[in-house]
């Protein structure tokens, strides 16, 4: 299972930090994609958080249930207006089950690669696809390893340098982990620093991962706005669907 790294402090000060991860024209296409997806079905959220998604998502009418790690972050969607509307479970998303069956499963924000072995990204798979109905999809969004910009020899790619913010990723090419480094001040003045794990994984192996769990790949695309996925794209958005 995966490590909880997200207690109360992280929590209170998510939404805040991740700002630019809110703002309308971010979340807007990711709903409008989702919500087409699920028809008028349920919703599994893996790993959702203070509710980026979730919320808008439910505000469309879908009917969405969640499963998340951190019980802090979950306080934190519980104060927030329109909540009520979301089930939400606690766990690790590789295992965790939950009743009834759903049109749509997805995970955002490259939060699969918090599962840091690849058995637990197959196992993660494998447990979206036991939730989902017949002809039911599975999304996900999630970076592209960017090991072009790693010169011979190195290992860190930085991602932020900024005056409040020093942020790099610190790359291990033999176990695909990697660990996003980042070290700035607090509003309150203190310094601080924190190291979160995660396991990068390629397109490529993610389709093999949902053959395995009996899915196949619907669509892949560069982005929520359906830009066209290429060799330069930093990110991927993709679909994959059970039998019908």
């Amino acid at each position: 299972m995966p490590e909880d790294l997200w207690g109360p402090d992280v929590a209170r000060r998510y939404d805040e930090t991740s700002a630019d991860m809110f703002a309308p024209e971010v979340v807007g296409p990711a709903v409008e994609f989702l919500a087409a997806l699920a028809g008028d079905g349920a919703a599994l959220e893996l790993g959702v958080g203070t509710g980026r998604i979730a919320l808008p998502l439910s505000e469309r009418g879908v009917r969405v249930h969640g499963i998340d790690l951190s019980p802090a972050m979950v306080a934190e969607l519980r104060s927030k207006p329109g909540a009520e509307r979301i089930d939400v479970t606690i766990g690790d998303f590789a295992s965790t089950r939950v009743e009834g069956e759903f049109s749509l499963a997805y995970v955002v924000y490259s939060t699969i690669m918090n599962l840091t072995t690849q058995e637990e990204q197959v196992a993660c798979f494998r447990n979206v696809a036991a939730h989902l109905r017949a002809g039911g999809c599975f999304v996900v969004e999630v970076m592209v390893p960017e090991l072009r910009r790693l010169p011979p020899g190195q290992s860190f790619v930085p991602f932020d340098v900024s005056p409040p913010h020093v942020g790099f990723d610190e790359y291990d090419v033999v176990s695909q982990r990697l660990v996003s480094h980042h070290y700035g001040r607090r509003d309150d003045g203190l310094f601080e620093a924190v190291s979160i794990p995660f396991r990068y994984v390629w397109p490529a192996e993610l389709d093999l991962m949902a053959q395995l769990a009996g899915l196949t790949l619907r669509e892949r695309w560069g982005g929520w706005g359906r830009e066209a996925f290429t060799e330069l794209s930093p990110d991927h958005v993709s679909v994959w669907e059970t039998p019908s």
